[in-house]
């Protein structure tokens, strides 16, 4: 005992003689790794498992990569198409939609829908409602106030043609009678004697 407290001991000059000696012993690093066997499995059934754990860990990694790969091509085609990520977004909200649609949910909705409809629509109350509502209709239509608006917007639509065409009168006769006007006419021969001056002048220079 004491020997082996020497070593131990790291004022011995033999401290390093025993970690050199524990050195030289082999490990065997799978069962130092390997633990008890579960409750229930014997160890051939957790080695079996292991196994298959491995197995199925490998395919998972083949499949990322595949995954990976496939996802770049995808986008080569894409980018070579001229498709953008909106047009990406576009088709999958759209397939989404699709989906959605022939879904039995919304086939189931779409149909209490519509046999909520058929009841509402064939209900007492709102039959009655309806035919309240063209009563009050046909009674606002055929009310002395209702008539009478009606006349006073169609007369004022009348005056408001009129007047606008009486403007319109008013404007050509006012260019005619500018056009009559002495000023105008005296304005006209001053602009034909300079045409005619502009042009014995390019004549004399020729």
């Amino acid at each position: 005992m004491e020997s082996a407290n020497q070593d131990i001991n790291l004022n011995s000059p033999n401290k390093g003689l025993l970690s050199d000696a524990m050195t030289d012993v082999p490990v065997d690093s799978a069962a130092a790794a390997r633990t008890s066997a579960p409750e229930g499995l014997t160890l051939a059934e957790e080695e079996e498992l292991r196994s298959e754990l491995a197995k199925v860990e490998e395919e998972i990694g083949t499949l990322r990569q595949v995954l990976a790969a496939k996802e770049r091509h995808c986008g080569e085609l894409k980018r070579k198409l001229g498709l953008t990520p909106l047009d990406g977004l576009k088709q999958n909200l759209s397939k989404s939609w699709h989906d959605v649609q022939v879904s039995n949910a919304y086939v189931k909705t779409s149909e209490k829908l519509g046999e909520w409809n058929d009841k509402v629509t064939q209900s007492d109350l709102y039959l009655s409602a309806s035919s309240t509502l063209e009563d009050w209709n046909e009674k606002l239509t055929q009310s002395e106030a209702y008539k009478k608006t009606q006349e006073t917007l169609s007369q004022a639509g009348q005056k408001t043609s009129a007047a606008l065409s009486n403007v319109g009168s008013v404007i050509s006769r006012k260019l005619g009678d500018m056009r009559n006007s002495a000023t105008f006419k005296s304005f006209e021969d001053r602009v034909g004697t300079i045409k005619t001056s502009i042009r014995a002048n390019g004549l004399s220079d020729m």
